[in-house]
């Protein structure tokens, strides 16, 4: 298994908190940022929460709590051998939402994180409150 980045190579400074939150099983790295209702902002492959960096301040400028999180095996979140499906990427989302306390959440996802933002729509209805898919088909 490859070695996590250091920290500070994804833990970027901004106006935001970086911290460690438990899903499905794993620890997901969080960057967030705002109050009121959530936003997780779901990266696409080889990026990581980096990505939603100028739409983190702008959700949170217009009353959201903005979450861009870095993926199972991106990013300084964990990178376990295996759980690279989509069932299991949709448990960690869900995880997520339920981890960060939220009852729902809009999804945003770019490329492979839109797909992702659909499955976890089909999956854990009753989490979404909607999905916005950037650079992604309606599968």
């Amino acid at each position: 298994m490859p070695a996590s980045p250091d920290p500070s190579s994804v833990r970027l400074d901004g106006p935001w908190a970086h911290r460690d939150v438990s899903a499905n099983g794993i620890r997901l790295h969080v960057a967030e940022l705002g109050e009121g209702p959530v936003v997780v902002l779901l990266h696409g492959f080889a990026e990581f929460w980096w990505t939603w960096h100028h739409q983190l301040c702008a959700l949170a400028d217009a009353g959201f709590r903005a979450v861009a999180v870095d993926l199972r095996g991106y990013g300084d979140s964990d990178k376990p051998p295996r759980g690279y499906d989509a069932w299991t990427l949709a448990g960690d989302v869900g995880g997520l939402i339920k981890s960060l306390g939220a009852r729902r959440a809009h999804l945003v996802g770019h490329a492979w994180g839109g797909m992702l933002a659909w499955t976890v729509a089909s999956l854990h209805p009753r989490l979404v409150s909607s999905v916005t898919a950037i650079g992604a088909a309606h599968p």
